[in-house]
């Protein structure tokens, strides 16, 4: 791990890695000081310019500075040398719910309940701040050592008042503005739920016909009440879509499907049953993520003229 930031390397010793993305990976560190262990996202610069995601990267790290709820990821600090940008942040031990949807194929319609509450208090606090998302999927949700979820990776993550324009998100994730983070509420209940998206085909140009066509089927087993709210999620229409509305989110918060046994407060409150119970015989196992392969190269180098991250 030589190739890393010195202050990186004299700080913290580098350890596995806990999931890879399209311009770098993030590991697990622990503080040689203190012995505290966090999770480090190292990205590649020269990819990220190269790909024009530079402002990506930068918007990130400005969103991650500024928010602060129990429900995201907690920022610790970050740092860039001429290959890598890291960001640290607090290490989340559960693993990622998609781990987690595979493993048990399937969630009830309570449990798909339970952790769809918690994204719509996610939404909730950033759309509060004029923060979109725009890129909610298993992958970027984390299962703490309560069962919570913690959510991750802010890298399309972006401060609107209105729309945008930019394409970003995967083949299932439209829209421009606040609607398209419900939209894809919608779809990650479905897939929880379903244990599949849906919209899902192998192939991607019939996907996205399915999407524009705009109509979803659910198996003949799917919950009554799961099923009345992700159609009012999946709306065509954004000015329709459930969370827009003039209610806003009190739209959703007061749908069936959170009736008289549900309490908003002790979800806040972190003093609802979850129901993913984690059991771990460390402080740092990692037996709930992906063994990925090393990355024994180090990343290309960046002259200080072609670089943006040192004039921001």
């Amino acid at each position: 791990m030589a190739f890393y930031s010195s202050a990186i390397t004299e700080n913290f010793d580098i350890g596995e890695t806990l999931g890879v993305g399209s311009y770098g990976r993030v590991r697990m560190v622990r503080e040689k000081h203190t012995g505290e262990i966090y999770a480090l996202k190292i990205l590649k610069k020269a990819e990220v310019i190269s790909l024009k995601q530079h402002q990506h990267a930068i918007d990130e790290l400005s969103i991650m500075r500024h928010i602060d709820n129990p429900l995201l990821i907690s920022f610790r600090g970050d740092a860039y040398d001429s290959r890598y940008i890291y960001i640290l942040m607090e290490f989340i031990q559960g693993g990622e719910l998609s781990t987690w949807i595979k493993r048990l194929e399937y969630f009830s319609a309570e449990e798909t309940r339970f952790y769809a509450g918690q994204v719509v208090l996610m939404f909730e606090y950033l759309h509060s701040k004029n923060i979109i998302y725009r890129d909610l999927k298993p992958e970027n949700l984390l299962v703490d050592q309560d069962g919570y979820l913690k959510l991750v990776d802010f890298g399309f993550a972006k401060v609107c008042y209105d729309r945008t324009y930019t394409c970003c998100g995967s083949p299932e994730k439209r829209g421009h503005g606040k609607p398209v983070d419900w939209w894809t509420l919608g779809i990650l209940m479905y897939e929880m739920h379903a244990g599949i998206t849906p919209f899902f085909d192998f192939d991607p140009m019939i996907m996205y016909k399915k999407i524009l066509n705009g109509k979803v089927s659910f198996p003949s087993k799917f919950d009554k009440k799961l099923k009345s709210l992700i159609k009012k999620l999946l709306t065509y229409d954004p000015t329709k879509r459930y969370g827009l509305t003039k209610s806003g989110e009190l739209d959703i918060k007061s749908h069936n499907l959170f009736g008289e046994d549900w309490n908003w407060t002790d979800l806040e409150d972190r003093i609802m049953p979850a129901y993913i119970k984690l059991e771990f015989q460390s402080r740092d196992e990692i037996s709930y993520f992906h063994q990925y392969p090393d990355s024994p190269e180090p990343a290309e180098e960046v002259p200080e003229k072609d670089d943006p991250f040192l004039i921001w």
